[in-house]
């Protein structure tokens, strides 16, 4: 199993607008592409020293053959939008994981 996990950093300023966007559209948009069995969203409960607030969205998919076609087909288009609707009010890097035990 890989994880998909995106960290992102949202500005107070349209942290609400964001919140509602991400549980209402885009993790919903990230699903119905049906390379991902299930998604989580998480807050980080670190403060960073640029403010601002940082949730992980985790992702869970069966491959990174699954992963790179979502890369390849998807991400392009739903990354943009975000880009479009926050600016860089919102800051979001990407890390694959990959599921070695659950106890």
């Amino acid at each position: 199993m890989i994880l998909y996990n995106v960290t992102i950093n949202i500005h107070e300023s349209v942290h609400d607008q964001w919140m509602r966007w991400m549980q209402e559209k885009h993790i919903n948009d990230v699903l119905a592409t049906g390379k991902f069995s299930a998604a989580r969203m998480v807050r980080v409960l670190v403060e960073e020293e640029m403010g601002g607030t940082t949730y992980s969205i985790q992702y869970t998919t069966d491959s990174k053959e699954t992963l790179q076609k979502y890369y390849d087909e998807d991400a392009p288009r739903l990354r943009e939008e975000g880009h479009r609707l926050f600016g860089d009010k919102m800051l979001a890097f990407r890390t694959e994981l990959e599921l070695i035990s659950e106890h």
